[in-house]
């Protein structure tokens, strides 16, 4: 086949030669005005061993070259053949390129640099960091102040001017509420309700003199009064009124615990002071006079009526109130009382 197409040796027969017999016969020559006309200068044929020969001379690739550089390059040695495979061909003329040279090429071109997530990382906190700065208040951009700390050596030898002034520090108004605090609002609370109840009683009509109506009793944690005695209790009721009869309206008073009743304060006591005093005691009232009642409870004479009873006045029968009754002397002597004039 190959020497019917001209691809054979050079040394085996033309194929032209085969047919040389059969050129026609009788033929007159062309004139050479003809014969110019048709002539051609044609190349030299040249002869190749094979098509593969032939197709490499005419600048095309064959089939296992093709599939070879279609694949894309698994490393950098397979691109590098691939290139020098592709120089060594000859020019061909301007055409498209074929889809093997264009994985060919892609295959060679330089990829991108990788982003390695540690660089991202960084980057986007310090984004971040950037954006949290521009949002921080202005105070927060000031210079911070050094505060540089002294040795005891040095606090020794620190030499203060005399012309210097004392800073006073300043306050505001506001300090938190102690426990302290809440009990006295609670007792406070307390006074303003026990006064309230005292004026609607009428203790004041009645003649109610007692300064400190509206005061805690002992039980509900109030003190001693200005007398020594027990807010509201009897005893310091009675005392109250010896030193109103005795002209002494305020501190300091005439009549107090430690002058009246020295040798006990409870109103059980009181006869036992009267007769450490020397002062008269007797089973006849007088207007002013104590009036022992028996037990633990006295009482002020307020009055002697006509029908021969007596009024007396009193704090803490009725439970830490103030109050009045109309008795007979021979009822309270009847009780183991009796009456304490007013010391002298």
């Amino acid at each position: 086949m190959d020497d019917l197409l001209g691809f054979g040796v050079p040394d085996s027969v033309a194929a032209s030669h085969a047919f040389a017999g059969l050129a026609p016969q009788n033929l007159e020559p062309l004139s050479p005005a003809i014969a110019g006309t048709f002539a051609v200068d044609a190349p030299a044929a040249v002869q190749h061993n094979s098509r593969r020969a032939a197709r490499a001379a005419q600048g095309k690739s064959s089939a296992s070259d093709r599939q070879r550089m279609s694949r894309p390059a698994g490393d950098r040695r397979a691109v590098a053949r691939a290139a020098r495979d592709l120089e060594a061909l000859p020019a061909p003329a301007a055409r498209k390129l074929q889809r093997h040279e264009l994985a060919l090429m892609n295959a060679s071109a330089p990829k991108p640099p990788r982003k390695k997530p540690l660089s991202v990382l960084i980057t986007m906190a310090a984004v971040g960091g950037m954006f949290a700065v521009v949002g921080l208040p202005a105070y927060a951009l000031s210079p911070v102040a050094t505060v540089t700390s002294k040795t005891e050596a040095d606090a020794q030898s620190m030499v203060v001017s005399s012309s210097a002034t004392t800073l006073a520090v300043a306050r505001d108004g506001y300090h938190a509420t102690t426990e302290a605090d809440l009990a006295q609002m609670a007792k406070n609370a307390l006074r303003a309700e026990q006064n309230a109840a005292y004026n609607l009683s009428g203790a004041r009509a009645l003649g109610d003199d007692y300064p400190w109506p509206y005061e805690l009793m002992q039980y509900q944690g109030g003190g001693l009064s200005p007398l020594n005695y027990y807010y509201r209790e009897c005893v310091d009721f009675v005392a109250w009124r010896l030193n109103r009869d005795a002209g002494s309206y305020a501190a300091p008073f005439k009549w107090v615990w430690s002058n009246l009743t020295p040798m006990g304060g409870d109103a059980s006591q009181w006869k036992y002071n009267w007769r450490q005093h020397g002062w008269p005691i007797s089973d006849t009232p007088i207007k002013g006079a104590v009036a022992y009642m028996g037990g633990n409870h006295i009482a002020y004479v307020k009055s002697l009526n006509a029908d021969g009873t007596i009024t007396i006045e009193e704090y803490n029968y009725i439970h830490g109130m103030y109050g009045q009754r109309t008795l007979t002397p021979a009822s309270v002597v009847a009780a183991g009382g009796t009456f304490l004039y007013p010391p002298s």
